[in-house]
């Protein structure tokens, strides 16, 4: 049992670490700045030695919240390039573009503003424009 344990820790440490650069680069394509990246992952804005250590290669935390961050991140960038398969650009400047649906808020400036419910809210606006 605790080998098996082990592994799955393991397991979750690899998925961690592969997950940490794809978001920084996802935060990078976005053109976010320091607080709207510590933001989008539920740290606080004056946590930029988070954004450092992540840079230098740690994993994010394995704590439910991070990862439910980041998979609902993941999902919107899905979504963005599924929305927009022709024209990247456009899927990456979604995140920082005015937006009527969301009451003239940014996608990113609702999710600094309203948390973790921003990004739901986000997340399902966009698979709401899918059809799904």
């Amino acid at each position: 049992m605790a080998v098996m344990q082990t592994a799955i820790a393991d397991s979750e440490e690899i998925d961690r670490a592969k997950i940490t650069p794809m978001l920084l680069k996802l935060f990078e394509l976005w053109n976010l700045s320091g607080e709207e990246k510590l933001a989008a992952l539920g740290l606080s804005t004056d946590n930029r030695a988070a954004l450092t250590r992540y840079k230098k290669g740690e994993a994010i935390s394995s704590s439910r919240d991070m990862l439910d961050r980041a998979g609902n991140l993941l999902a919107i960038h899905k979504n963005l390039r599924l929305l927009f398969p022709n024209n990247p650009d456009l899927a990456y400047a979604w995140m920082k573009t005015r937006n009527r649906a969301l009451h003239g808020n940014t996608p990113i400036g609702t999710i600094v503003d309203m948390g973790f419910p921003g990004l739901l809210y986000v997340r399902s606006y966009l698979d709401r424009a899918r059809g799904n």
